[in-house]
């Protein structure tokens, strides 16, 4: 692994490592230079959860990483409840394994009471307390659409706003969406019940912070406190990672912020291949880090997405130099289109057309594909 040395406080080496050496890194240990044979199963939990707040891009980071990955193996992992897709990360809806459920998202806890705190004002004289007990009593005795649980609370708070006690039960309860919700093809709308009662059983270990940096660090590493703390929605995690120093191995960025790593992870050359990906708007590897530069060049800040507005991404030799998307028309060919955000030479494009061929193969009906490309425009401008 190439990298430069800068000279530490005690006259000690301290290797540095440019952007694309961490990014080759961040790629390898989201199975991002090389699909894998691992199950769906395994890479979500390695992969610490899936952003799910669409209910389809769980299904294409999963092609992007795994080989031979169809969606039904996804699917059916949540059919039988071994996978649920549940609020957590930066108090956003997640795809976790049924352990990673329980056992993350108390750990999520003050991610998902900011969010509550930002509507407590909308609240004068609701007993939070009170709302937690009458909202889990409700959705235990079935699966309850938002709608139905902002009625249930109005019977004891008429004047209360609406939106706001809705938001109160969905963060004072790990809340799963129950399937149909999320399968592929299928899906549906939104109905919720608590995480213990859709699974039959509770947590038993206490939430583990030291080793959810420890797993941070096997899926995003070598990263920074600030990154840990981008990726979950938590603060003062430097502590954590204190106690952890003396188990992990230090470098610094280009900045000179120090990051953490794993001692026997993988770091692959900076020049190391890695083919073409089309990921999904929100893919893990987009969102894991304060700084994103080690797949996003800073020149193509902000250009995957507009304010709410997030577009699939596509990866050109590791970064970030296009957007996509699908279009499954009834009597049309399924089509990809690829809206360069810098110019692609005509081996890249060679190269994207024999991965979108199999994405639609993959993820689509059709028996006729066709991939078109373009010059990116910005809808948000």
């Amino acid at each position: 692994m190439a990298v430069k040395k800068k000279p530490a406080a005690g006259g000690v080496p301290v290797p540095v490592l440019m952007p694309r050496a961490l990014g080759r890194a961040t790629l390898d240990r989201q199975l991002l230079l090389r699909r894998t044979a691992m199950s769906a199963k395994d890479a979500v939990t390695h992969l610490v959860g899936l952003q799910a707040q669409n209910t389809k891009p769980p299904y294409y980071q999963l092609l992007a990483r795994l080989r031979g990955f169809r969606p039904a193996d996804l699917s059916l992992l949540m059919e039988s409840r071994e996978v649920v897709r549940i609020v957590s990360l930066r108090s956003t809806i997640h795809t976790h394994t049924a352990e990673d459920a329980l056992s993350l998202r108390p750990l999520m806890q003050p991610a998902v009471d900011r969010e509550l705190n930002m509507f407590r004002k909308r609240l004068p004289g609701v007993d939070l307390d009170r709302v937690r007990e009458l909202s889990r009593a409700y959705v235990e005795e079935a699966p309850r659409t938002p709608k139905e649980i902002r009625e249930r609370l109005l019977t004891e708070w008429p004047d209360a706003d609406p939106q706001a006690l809705g938001i109160a039960a969905r963060c004072l309860l790990p809340l799963v969406q129950a399937t149909p919700r999320g399968l592929w093809g299928i899906s549906g709308g939104v109905s919720l019940t608590t995480v213990e009662r859709w699974l039959g059983y509770a947590g038993e270990a206490a939430p583990d912070i030291e080793r959810a940096v420890l797993r941070y660090l096997g899926a995003f590493g070598p990263a920074s406190v600030k990154d840990m703390q981008a990726w979950a929605g938590l603060t003062r995690l430097k502590e954590v990672f204190e106690r952890l120093r003396p188990r992990l191995v230090t470098f610094r960025d280009e900045h000179g912020t120090e990051l953490f790593d794993l001692p026997d992870a993988p770091r692959p050359a900076e020049d190391t291949p890695a083919p073409p990906r089309f990921l999904p708007e929100f893919d893990n590897v987009l969102l894991g880090h304060a700084d994103r530069t080690r797949v996003i060049p800073a020149p193509l800040k902000g250009r995957n997405g507009v304010g709410n507005q997030t577009y699939g991404s596509v990866l050109v030799d590791g970064f970030f130099a296009a957007v996509w998307r699908l279009d499954t028309p009834r009597d049309a060919p399924a089509a990809v289109t690829v809206q360069e955000v810098r110019p692609l030479t005509a081996a890249e494009r060679e190269a994207l057309t024999g991965e979108a061929m199999d994405l639609m193969a993959a993820m689509t009906s059709a028996t006729e594909h066709d991939v078109r490309f373009g010059s990116f425009v910005d809808l948000g401008r």
